[in-house]
This record gives C-alpha cells, structure tokens and sequence, in this order.
C-alpha cells in the first residue's frame, strides 16, 4: 500500500509532504481526487488545493463530495485515480457521510489493490481502525454532533492517528494516558508534519512523535 498521513496545515506548511505524495506516482500524466470533509466551502478548498498542485504539474484534479449526490460515472472516475486526497474538517461528520455513502470499503479496496491514498487531519484519521482520537483532548476536539456511535473506520494500518499535536505538557498527559489503553502506536503528528507509507517502507516528515504504553518517542525524520 501507498499512504500518506498530513498532521494538518496549510499547502504552504505541507510542501514536502506533497513533494514525498508525488514522488510515489508513477504515471507521467497524474489524476488526482480532492474528498472534502463537507460540501460547505469545498469549492474554496479545492480551488487553494488545485493551485498548489499545479505547481507540480499535475493539471487532471476531480473534486469530489461525499455528501452530496454523485453519479456511478463519476465515482468509477475517482477510483481511477492516481491519488485521492481526503480533507480535513470534523472526522465525525466526514466518517459518517463516507459510510452512508458506501465509500468505506471502496477505499479500502482502491488502498489496497494499488491507488495513493492520502489525509489531512481528519482524513489520515480515517484511514486507521477507529477514529477515537477525534474525541480528545476535551480542549481540542471534534464535536461529535452527528452522534456517531460506530466509530470504526478503514483499518489499513495497525497504528492510531493524532494530528495537530503540539508538544505541550497537556497534550502529553492526553496521548500517554491513551496510549496506555491500546495495544498498537499511536503516531502525533504537529502541523506541516506526517507519515509516508510506501509498501513495507514508513518514513516519517518533520517531528513527529509515537505514543505507546505511556511512553513518548521522538521518531526520527527523514
């Protein structure tokens, strides 16, 4: 599998981010699908998103929310794609528009058989087991206004995903107190900061850190 996790951040912040997500491509002439979080703004998003890719050449973009209506035609045009490219926004409402939408387990089949897949925010949190780590810390989570009880998600990694970490004492305590509870790492990746997945091959973007069983580790950057 091909995966690309962002922290979160601006396109500005994720230069070389977007650098290591191009360089996994190996078509010459590249498509690549933008999911928002939401419908709201996303044609905003996706102009900012489409102007900094095609500073890399890639001129074929697909925008393409979930919670809207979307023909047959167009999806199988997505899952074409060289890349999708999940958003940031809140994971609830994201998670639960893609699983009302059916596009949990396309994917999920689109990772597996060879397609890019790549997050921001939300969106990397998306693509791990469960999306729990939306829920804290209390000062700085996602509202879970949709009352979404099913927290599972597409489970292509045996690792949890916290992005926008600041390495502040508060947020320590939050993640050792949680990684005491789960049996696989939990990866925190501040802003402009991330993890790229290529086949057996992890490298990690900036400074990130790996919480696992109250222990914190700073992981060293490619």
């Amino acid at each position: 599998m091909r995966l690309v996790f962002y922290g979160g951040g601006d396109e500005d912040e994720n230069i070389s981010l977007n650098h290591a997500l191009i360089k996994l491509v190996k078509s010459n002439n590249p498509v690549v699908t933008y999911i928002p979080a939401c419908s709201y703004d996303a044609d905003i998003e996706f102009s900012y998103f489409a102007r900094h890719f095609k500073k890399f050449h890639i001129s074929r973009m697909i925008n393409f929310p979930a919670d809207i209506p979307f023909t047959d035609i167009l999806l199988r045009e997505v899952l074409k794609s060289d890349i999708i490219y999940l958003g940031g926004g809140n994971t609830f409402y994201f998670l639960k528009t893609l699983k009302e939408a059916g596009l949990i387990p396309k994917l999920k089949k689109y990772a597996l058989e060879g397609g890019i897949l790549s997050g921001l925010s939300a969106g990397a949190i998306i693509m791990t087991p469960n999306v729990k780590t939306a829920s804290f810390p209390s000062f700085d989570c996602d509202l879970n206004e949709e009352k979404v009880t099913n927290l599972s998600s597409m489970n292509l990694v045996d690792f949890e995903f916290f992005p926008h970490y600041k390495n502040s004492i508060r947020y320590e305590d939050e993640l050792k107190k949680y990684s005491n509870k789960i049996n696989r790492p939990l990866y925190a990746c501040p802003d402009g900061c991330g993890i790229i997945l290529d086949q057996d091959k992890i490298s990690f973007i900036g400074k990130n850190y790996c919480f696992y069983k109250g222990k914190k580790i700073l992981l060293k950057a490619a």
